[in-house]
């Protein structure tokens, strides 16, 4: 009976993988990682999460899940990442403006994203489309002749965001102000609301992430005047960018991000980094996120929070002098 037992372990151990070390044994022994996602289940980022917590799971054998906590535009996940249990064992998965600009458009946030969080690693980052629909005349094909036509038209030129307080409501305002002509903000509660009204010609343009225009390109209801990433995309490679167009410093990309608490022990925080580092590496990763128009991204923690820094010293004098202040 001895015998066979110490058999039966012995090909117990043949089968494991080779990676699995005394410390993956310990972490088996450990509580179930989960990411935290601010937002409901089905939207975009809920969907790249899961992608990626799937490719990771090699790295957490006591199990990784991905858990929504949406509320708030984010800030109850953010939250709740906030006060958990510093181990490693709690992940924050969230778009930049959470970071980047609620700092700036909340008079009270419950958080510092600089102070209670430590950023683990990027995942993701994606361009933005000025797009246009029915409502904006055909001629109009690039983004000269939507100046002129806006500047003829004032009382009809306006846009649509993806939520007041986003980036993409920002990005209208840094737009109305380079091109000096007046643009009304139109916001919505989601990229797919805005997008229903373009493409019913409600509104003449819109500003969404290029993931969320990409599947209305092939019905011709929609068309892309102009991208706002410093290169043209190689999603709508036909589209010029906004650089090209004559506006240098209209260069406006989103981003996707893992944080931890901010009392994270750095050597947990290095590990997790270099797991999902390795991740984003996977053919298969970048083709599904490349389905979303998003590019996979290679980061440290530091190079990470130097990201966010800028971000936020960029956004935080444009929400300023916008004097919009988002409700609790």
């Amino acid at each position: 009976m001895i015998r066979r037992k110490l058999l039966a372990g012995a090909a117990a151990a043949i089968a494991l993988p080779l990676s699995f070390t005394q410390s993956a044994f310990a972490q088996a022994a450990a509580k179930v990682s989960r990411v935290i996602v601010p937002f409901p289940a089905g939207g975009g980022t809920d969907a790249v999460a899961r992608l990626t917590a799937e490719k990771l799971r090699a790295d957490y054998p006591a199990g990784i899940i991905v858990d929504n906590r949406a509320g708030a535009s984010g800030r109850l996940g953010s939250e709740y990442v906030r006060d958990s249990e510093a181990d490693g064992s709690t992940m924050l998965f969230t778009p930049d403006f959470v970071m980047t600009i609620f700092p700036y458009s909340f008079r009270k946030l419950s958080y510092n994203p600089l102070q209670d969080f430590a950023p683990v690693a990027l995942a993701s980052k994606t361009g933005y489309a000025l797009v246009a629909g029915p409502g904006l005349p055909a001629s109009v094909t690039n983004l000269q002749q939507f100046v002129a036509w806006a500047k003829a038209n004032p009382k009809q030129a306006s846009f649509a965001s993806t939520s007041a307080g986003s980036a993409s409501h920002f990005t209208g305002i840094m737009l109305s102000r380079a091109i000096n002509t007046e643009l009304l903000h139109v916001p919505y509660k989601g990229g797919a609301l805005a997008l229903q009204d373009l493409m019913g010609g409600q509104i003449p343009i819109s500003i969404n992430p290029i993931g969320e225009v990409l599947p209305h390109l092939k019905s011709g209801r929609v068309r892309v005047l102009a991208t706002m990433g410093a290169q043209r995309s190689r999603f709508v490679p036909d589209a010029p960018t906004l650089v090209e167009s004559g506006l240098k410093d209209m260069v406006i990309e989103s981003w996707l991000g893992f944080f931890m608490p901010a009392k994270t022990p750095p050597a947990t925080i290095a590990k997790a980094s270099a797991a999902i580092n390795a991740v984003l590496q996977r053919q298969d990763i970048k083709d599904g996120y490349a389905g979303i128009a998003m590019d996979t991204v290679q980061s440290t923690p530091a190079s990470f929070a130097a990201v966010i820094k800028a971000d936020q010293e960029r956004w935080a004098p444009i929400v300023k002098a916008s004097g919009f202040t988002a409700e609790d």
